[in-house]
């Protein structure tokens, strides 16, 4: 689709890059990924899948609230003055550039290279007499039974299609009456999506095969065309949580509707014959410009199971998790993780170092401990069968008094959230939702412990969540601590939450909403009064908030050096003279998903003394002001060191990252990377750390 000229009807303001317009930008930076020849093929694939999947979440809550928005008339402009009709047009014409580039990408590079390791994705047409009888064998046996036919007539209204389905447009013809009719099949999304070929790495997607078998579906009827489509549809969930008499039956009934929501894309393969395109775009009440054509199957987040293939010429070499050094030794001695923390703070980095050894490892600990007498833990993400929800379970039963603060609207986590909720109460925990109107995103366990010389408290506090699976795909820091006042910080931050102690003071942590931004501001502002003296360095996911942004320009044109490395959304518009002359912006992609947040403000605790920060808050409005967030700081010079290793090996010229100028435009600079990247820096050096039991 041709990109459109916009007259806009104000003037874009120049200081901030678009939140929505970002993050595009940001997943155009994971499919420049599937273009570097240094990455291994297979992960080359999975890059274009995590395309794809962003694409889909961003359709189902970015865009679906756009286009709430619009439908109730909104005229509130985005922070960069667009207005919301606006905004829409613009996404759309970006998004249908992406896919392009995406379809080309895989049609002319991927695919042949694939081909050329004898991974070969066929159409029916293509494969041999053989192959074809052996798929007709496997459709009667395993795919016939489970399909269902549903066709439109007057007593047959359009089928209900759920969000992201993949499902298969057919047009029928009676033969003996020449009417013409729609029917509409759902691939079966329990089967694979694409079906193996006798013994070898050859593929055909399933609707390859259901289409071909059509006739056996609608016999006696003339089939005029079938193509598939899919449509994307609202995801978010609506609940008033002050208006919400039980907020877990309120989730529970929302999660029912999202089933749903409002369709806000339509994705359909380009040779869909155009009597059934305007059908489908009639029923959904989708606009011209959120139908998506392709000329490659639909849905490529199947392309996670050919990334998945057991080809280990064609996939990263492994880096197997260390166990930090601390704890390795403790572990040879057979001294608990309660003695390794009394000795001093421990500082842990996922998932080059093991979080199984060691946060899932100090619950699993605290929960068998017969000296725990509480437990106390946030829980915004975790799996379905979470070890961690397993031994607060255990705890609960043996007696412990265990609390566990459960995040009911964690987006797209809410069904496991609900599930997990109804199993601690009945294990008897004491299960929590927070506090009205916030959501809460700290990662933090609080557990107490007799030591022999009292009660004493034991506190993690984290930047990624408490989730075994994600552990070991999501870059995240972790400090455990028996500090005093830092464990008075997280008792104080537990009150809060789960009672009504209007005592939300803190020593050390910076809590939001209602002092993290000035805090962090407080601090910026300290930067900027060192002049030329200053120093801001920040690792974040996402860069949006208005006051934050405005608050960096100041310090930059006070002479204050800030570099910035963000994974995300990047609202802040860099190497302006007069207004960013001192900042720079870049962004590090690789094998793990960078998630840890790092604050570090070189003067913060007095001059040339820097503070650091780290915790689970970026600089977005949602965070700042709409959640439960902490910082919490890094007190150990070894653990600051550390800290530094990590910005410094994510800064490094020469390894490969991207650049944001003051065009908006991402540049792609430094080596291949099939000769270096800073997060194998980063596990060669954990590897050695764990070597000398550091740190």
């Amino acid at each position: 689709m041709a990109q459109r000229e916009r007259t806009y009807s104000a003037v874009i303001d120049e200081r901030f890059f678009n939140r929505d317009l970002s993050w595009l930008a940001f997943n155009e930076r994971v499919l420049a990924m599937a273009r570097e020849e240094g990455i291994p093929l297979l992960e080359r694939v999975k890059f274009l899948a995590i395309f794809s999947s962003n694409l889909d979440e961003f359709f189902q809550v970015r865009v679906a609230s756009l286009k709430n928005k619009k439908a109730a008339g909104a005229t509130q402009r985005s922070a960069d003055g667009r207005h919301p009709r606006e905004l829409d047009l613009d996404i759309s014409d970006t998004v249908h550039r992406l896919v392009a580039e995406q379809e080309a990408l895989l049609r002319e590079q991927i695919l042949p290279e694939l081909k050329n390791n004898d991974i070969v994705l066929q159409r029916w047409e293509d494969v041999s007499a053989e192959e074809k009888a052996m798929l007709s064998r496997e459709f009667e046996q395993r795919i016939f039974p489970i399909l269902t036919p549903l066709v439109v007539d007057p007593a047959h209204p359009f089928p209900y299609v759920s969000g992201l389905a993949l499902s298969i447009a057919v047009m029928l013809r009676d033969p003996i009456n020449g009417e013409e009719r729609f029917a509409r099949l759902k691939v079966p999304p329990l089967l694979p999506r694409f079906l193996k070929l006798n013994n070898s790495q050859h593929f055909i997607p399933i609707e390859e095969v259901v289409i071909a078998h059509l006739p056996a579906l609608f016999e006696g009827m003339d089939v005029q065309s079938a193509t598939t489509f899919r449509v994307s549809r609202d995801a978010d969930l609506d609940v008033d949580d002050e208006e919400a008499e039980d907020l877990l039956e309120a989730i529970e009934a929302e999660l029912i509707r999202r089933r749903f929501g409002r369709a806000v894309r339509l994705e359909v393969r380009d040779s869909i014959d155009e009597t059934v395109l305007q059908l489908l775009i009639e029923e959904f009440e989708v606009e011209n410009h959120d139908v998506y054509k392709f000329n490659l199957p639909l849905d490529l987040t199947s392309l996670f199971a050919i990334s998945s293939l057991p080809v280990p010429a064609l996939r990263d070499t492994p880096w197997p998790a260390v166990t930090a050094g601390r704890l390795a030794a403790a572990g040879e001695q057979d001294r608990s993780i309660f003695s390794v923390i009394r000795e001093r703070d421990l500082l842990v980095h996922h998932p080059y170092e093991s979080f199984v050894t060691s946060t899932q490892a100090f619950i699993e600990e605290a929960a068998n401990d017969p000296r725990v007498q509480s437990i106390k833990m946030t829980l915004y993400r975790t799996s379905g069968d979470s070890p961690i929800a397993q031994s607060l379970i255990r705890a609960a039963e043996r007696g412990v008094q265990v609390v566990a603060l459960i995040e009911l609207k964690a987006r797209f986590d809410e069904a496991v959230n609900v599930t997990w909720a109804k199993q601690l109460e009945r294990a008897g925990v004491h299960v929590m939702y927070g506090i009205v109107g916030l959501k809460t995103h700290v990662k933090c366990a609080l557990v107490v412990r007799e030591d022999g010389d009292g009660l004493r408290r034991y506190v993690h506090f984290g930047t990624g969540n408490y989730n075994s699976k994600t552990a070991g795909l999501y870059e995240d820091l972790a400090i455990f601590t028996c500090n005093p006042e830092l464990a008075s910080d997280a008792s104080r931050l537990f009150n809060h939450l789960t009672g009504f102690s209007r005592n939300d003071h803190y020593q050390h942590l910076l809590v939001a909403p209602n002092y993290l931004k000035e805090g962090l501001i407080d601090l910026i502002r300290q930067e900027a009064r060192a002049g030329k003296n200053g120093y801001i360095r920040l690792k974040l996911n996402s860069l949006a908030d208005s006051q934050m942004i405005e608050a960096l320009y100041e310090a930059s044109e006070a002479g204050v050096k800030i570099d910035i490395t963000v994974r995300g959304i990047c609202g802040i518009r860099p190497g302006v003279p007069g207004m960013s002359s001192n900042i720079t912006v870049r962004s590090v992609l690789g094998r793990y998903l960078e998630h840890s947040r790092i604050y570090m403000f070189g003067n913060g605790n007095g001059p040339g003394v820097p503070r650091w920060y780290i915790g689970s808050a970026d600089l977005m409005t949602r965070n700042l002001d709409r959640r439960v967030e902490a910082l919490v700081p890094v007190l150990q010079v070894k653990h600051q060191q550390w800290c530094e290793k990590v910005l410094s090996d994510l800064s490094n010229a020469t390894a490969p990252h991207f650049v944001l100028n003051a065009t908006g435009r991402w540049v792609r600079e430094g080596d291949s990377f099939a000769s270096r990247n800073a997060q194998e820096d980063l596990y060669v050096w954990a590897k050695n750390q764990q070597e000398r039991r550091n740190p």
